[in-house]
Formats: structure tokens, C-alpha cells, sequence
């Protein structure tokens, strides 16, 4: 596949996934994008070396598909995780004036 095609391929993973996965939707498109196409490349990965299937074989097959939403799934719950421990140590400023 193309870069174009790996970028149309990893916006829409990403968007499905960001569909299918609950949580705060504070990401932008193009970090969108760059977890649809990581999770396709990682889900290639996995599928491949796990299963023994090629996963990432073309744009139209539904394999393809399946296995970058799934990584692209994957890795925005780990998103998720990794930024909501980051963001809850920043939020809620205190002032500590006239406090004992």
C-alpha cells in the first residue's frame, strides 16, 4: 500500500476505534490518525507474527480493516491510560494561601 492509502487506512481505524472505545475524545485528528495507522502497523504485527496470518494485505480486504481497528483500539485505550495518569496529576490547582 501507498502512504496515501496508509493514512486514509489509519484515519478511518482511527475514528472507528475511537468510536468503539469510551473515554474522553480530546484527540485531534491528526493524533487520530497517527494512532490509526501505528495500530494498523501494530496489528499487522501481532497477526502476522501470533497467528501466522498477513494481516496488512490490502486496502479493500476486510482483514486489513479488522486488524488495524483492533490495534488502532488498542492503542488508544493505552492512549487513554497513559494520559488520563499524566492529566490527573495537572488538574484541580490548588492555592495554598491561608491554609494552616
Amino acid at each position: 500500500m501507498g502512504i496515501i492509502a496508509w493514512i486514509i487506512l489509519g484515519l478511518a481505524a482511527g475514528w472507528i476505534a475511537k468510536l468503539l472505545v469510551p473515554g474522553k475524545d480530546r484527540e485531534g485528528i491528526i493524533v487520530t490518525t497517527l494512532i490509526g495507522v501505528a495500530g494498523a502497523l501494530l496489528g499487522g504485527l501481532v497477526a502476522t507474527n501470533l497467528f501466522h496470518v498477513a494481516g496488512i494485505q490490502g486496502f479493500f480486504n476486510l482483514s486489513t480493516w479488522i486488524t488495524a481497528i483492533v490495534g488502532a483500539a488498542v492503542l488508544l485505550i493505552a492512549y487513554h491510560l497513559l494520559n488520563g495518569q499524566s492529566s490527573g496529576r495537572r488538574t484541580g490547582r490548588r492555592s495554598w494561601r491561608g491554609r494552616a
